[in-house]
């Protein structure tokens, strides 16, 4: 059994089994609690019924409303490799999601409107090129690649595809014209310096 709660900044003192491999970012303590102080609804852990951390997301809002391009955005989300393919990871999607679409949307009740939802126009997400895993992971779940950003992972390998990374998005229900996806997005390349103009 699972139980997800608020990811803590003190969780960093007890997830190295959750970032073991090659594929997981790991950032400093500074971050993991900027994270959890800005945007606690877009932060969770899951734990294990002895409270080991199997896994957690780290997401947020960006740029703040009333920017034309205001997104949710998945920043980390890690789990450990014997809790893989499970669905948890479609489980923190779900809830990234929801948090990123409408107001009215019903996460919390059939009548009481998400408060902590921001009514984005998408999600997005990045991901290594060679990260085949992933990608067709967050691929079932709807997201596709919008763009190719050359070199994203700087010091990553030597590799075109361990250096690039895919930026992937799926639109939120705002997005009625689907203006925030496009079809040939691995066909886009992107410098990095491009991805925050």
């Amino acid at each position: 059994m699972t139980t997800l709660r608020p990811f803590s900044p003190a969780d960093t003192l007890c997830f190295n089994g959750v970032n073991s491999d090659f594929w997981t970012a790991t950032y400093h303590n500074g971050y993991y609690s900027m994270y959890a102080a800005t945007w606690p609804s877009f932060c969770v852990t899951a734990e294990n019924t002895s409270g080991q951390i199997t896994a957690y997301m780290l997401g947020k809002d960006e740029p703040p409303p009333p920017d034309p391009n205001h997104h949710g955005h998945l920043t980390a989300l890690s789990i450990s490799p014997g809790c893989r393919g499970v669905g948890l990871a479609r489980v923190f999607m779900n809830i990234l999601e929801a948090l990123s679409g409408s107001r009215t949307a019903p996460a919390k009740s059939a009548t009481v409107p998400n408060r902590d939802a921001v009514d984005a126009w998408f999600v997005d997400l990045f991901v290594r090129c060679n990260n085949e895993r992933a990608v067709e992971m967050y691929e079932r779940m709807g997201y596709s690649v919008f763009r190719r950003v050359v070199d994203y992972y700087t010091g990553m390998g030597e590799s075109r595809d361990e250096k690039d990374g895919f930026d992937m998005r799926k639109s939120m229900p705002r997005d009625t014209a689907k203006r925030y996806v496009r079809p040939n997005g691995r066909d886009l390349l992107v410098e990095p310096d491009q991805v925050w103009a």
